[in-house]
């Protein structure tokens, strides 16, 4: 946006999103749509988004990837803005603060190892997302967890039974435990991460230990809503998830108890 005082257009109460000019409207939605044929699937979609309210609509790719199923990339303009002043994100609370920093904190004030566990669970075998939080070579330039002084790291890997995670987590006597989740099918995240707490619970542990979810449909709403201490979407990077875990466990068992 060469040229445009970009300090003035975010002082705009009321927002669009942004294609080609400020607030256009202009998205990118994708979809499949099953159909005899691709001219009846291509009229169905235009007919589909008007009665979304979208207008102007372009459709910038259609493809059979499976007979009877068309893939639709879609560009298209909407009419209705967000008051930017009314939001207000539910997200973890935390200072973000470097690999630096995070040691510097755990050695000043914890002064011990964190010991962490993470797996994806149930039947989820996706691990990309797990691995670029505790894999040493990280995300987004930044390392993993693994490269922490301050933290023992213990990566179990895809399809862990939650029961089995547990039993590890008391074996181990884990601070934190690491789960993600890809797998969303018919909610099956949710039942898996309910189970996880459930477990926990019910071994008399869930308040001994820090407990963090993650993956590409998980926020820190439903995190909370779940039981668990914090929720991590896409995007996150392994500063922000071990900034949380030193700060809150700072909060909970050290800060707490010398009250």
């Amino acid at each position: 946006m060469k040229g445009v005082d970009i300090k003035e257009l975010l002082n705009n109460r009321y927002i669009r999103p942004y294609g080609d000019t400020f607030n256009d409207g202009i998205v990118q939605l994708s979809f499949t749509i099953p159909a005899k044929d691709k001219y009846i699937a291509i009229e169905a979609a235009k007919v589909l988004l008007s009665k979304m309210g979208f207008k102007e609509i372009k459709i910038a790719t259609v493809e059979e990837p499976l007979e009877y199923f068309y893939f639709f990339v879609v560009y298209a303009a909407t009419s209705y803005e967000v008051d930017i002043d009314n939001i207000k994100p539910i997200i973890p609370e935390y200072d973000k603060m470097s690999k630096d920093e995070v040691e510097n904190f755990v050695n000043n004030y914890i002064k011990r190892k964190l010991i962490i566990i993470g797996a994806t669970i149930g039947t989820d075998s996706h691990t990309v997302g797990l691995d670029s939080i505790l894999n040493i070579k990280g995300f987004k330039g930044e390392k993993g967890l693994e490269a922490y002084k301050v933290f023992k790291v213990y990566n179990l890997g895809p399809q862990v039974i939650p029961a089995v995670l547990v039993q590890k987590v008391k074996e181990l006597n884990a601070d934190v435990i690491l789960v993600s989740q890809t797998i969303t099918q018919k909610n099956m995240h949710i039942r898996n991460l309910t189970e996880l707490v459930d477990i926990l619970e019910a071994e008399g542990i869930r308040d001994k230990v820090i407990v963090i979810c993650g993956g590409s449909r998980i926020d820190h709403r439903l995190a909370k809503e779940l039981g668990y201490d914090a929720g991590f979407g896409p995007g996150t990077t392994p500063s922000d998830v071990a900034s949380f875990i030193v700060q809150f466990y700072y909060k909970k068992f050290i800060k707490h108890n010398k009250k």
